[in-house]
């Protein structure tokens, strides 16, 4: 059974940053994308980034192109998204999940983590 802990949330002003990270235990070899989502209070849960497990492909939202990068660790089984320039509107509870191919769907996405908090204040 794959699990999925994240950690590495927190409180942060605007324009700060912060590193999440998502470790994987169980059967890994069975998982190809790793996914982050998001969601906020009251809205949807939506795609964040991803990266393929193997090789180096990440895909990310419009919404964080250019502030948000997704990366991974084979030794750790770990991969991480750091989050910089952070804006009020990136408050929301972060998820990193993993799927058998590429989606920006989260129904796509067969195991998920407990969630990370992330608050920006302005």
């Amino acid at each position: 059974q794959l699990q999925l802990e994240e950690s590495g949330g927190g409180l942060v002003q605007e324009g700060g940053s912060l590193r999440l990270s998502c470790t994987a235990s169980g059967r890994t070899s069975t998982s190809n994308i790793m996914g982050w989502f998001r969601q906020a209070p009251g809205k949807e849960r939506e795609f964040v980034a991803a990266i393929n497990w193997i090789g180096n492909t990440p895909n990310y939202a419009d919404s964080v192109k250019g502030r948000f990068g997704v990366s991974k660790d084979y030794r750790k089984d770990t991969f991480y998204l750091q989050l910089d320039n952070l804006k009020p509107d990136d408050t929301a509870v972060y998820y990193c999940a993993t799927s058998h191919s590429w989606s920006f769907q989260s129904a796509a996405y067969s195991h998920w983590g407990q969630g990370t908090q992330v608050t920006v204040s302005s």
